[in-house]
């Protein structure tokens, strides 16, 4: 089940208000996300991966440019997601990707077109969706979806666009405009209490980082130096 926006969007600041699927939702995966329709695909993901019931919620963000992912972070979250609604944001502009847990910065991908790292640069739609993820999402699979617990109902509210709407790509440069609030100077990097709050959950609660696994990058990709 999912619904999505009908225009694409080349920059802005986007949440959504959710309440997941609670009790035992093991392989059950709940998104909030951005994407690009076609080949080589540009998308922004927030992915809550469901568990047990008494265990914590995953929470996995990645981030596709030009149909390259496999850039995923996994955080435990400082809350019960399934007992309450919570704003999940993100901010995308030509400096900066940034995803938000309430007013939390919990991800920051930087423009680094420059050391050759393709960057998020296409219209995107935003979507929400609850599906079927039992192959890997809990316990790298080894956890199933108990479907005596169905049907698994997720939440959503206050689903909030503040975009630049656009149909062609040839475009996006109007999208980078500076009559756009969230393109102003002072969202191209976080501020300092931004900074203090993003290192401080990193170190509690982070518990996966792509940029840390040698078995599976034995040299980091370029933008884990940035």
């Amino acid at each position: 089940a999912g619904f999505a926006s009908k225009l694409g969007y080349a920059s802005g600041f986007f949440h959504l208000r959710m309440k997941l699927p609670d009790k035992d939702s093991a392989g059950v995966v709940t998104t909030f996300y951005l994407s690009s329709h076609g080949n080589n695909h540009d998308e922004l993901d927030f992915e809550f991966l469901g568990n047990r019931e008494g265990k914590p919620y995953t929470l996995q963000t990645n981030v596709f440019a030009n149909g390259l992912g496999n850039r995923e972070q996994r955080i435990l979250l400082w809350f019960d997601p399934t007992a309450d609604f919570h704003t999940y944001k993100i901010l995308w502009n030509e400096h900066q990707v940034v995803f938000y847990v309430d007013n939390v910065p919990i991800r920051v991908f930087k423009n680094n077109k420059n050391i050759g790292v393709d960057y998020p640069s296409q219209p995107m739609h935003i979507e929400a969706s609850l599906w079927d993820g039992d192959s890997w999402a809990t316990d790298g699979g080894q956890t199933k979806i108990n479907w005596t617990h169905a049907p698994f109902n997720a939440h959503f509210q206050g689903f909030g666009i503040g975009g630049c709407p656009i149909q062609n790509s040839s475009d996006i440069q109007q999208c980078y405009s500076s009559k756009y609030w969230w393109n102003l100077e002072n969202y191209w990097k976080l501020d300092h209490r931004q900074q203090r709050d993003y290192e401080n959950m990193r170190k509690k609660y982070m518990n996966y980082d792509y940029c840390s696994d040698r078995p599976r990058y034995p040299t980091p990709p370029p933008e884990c130096f940035n």
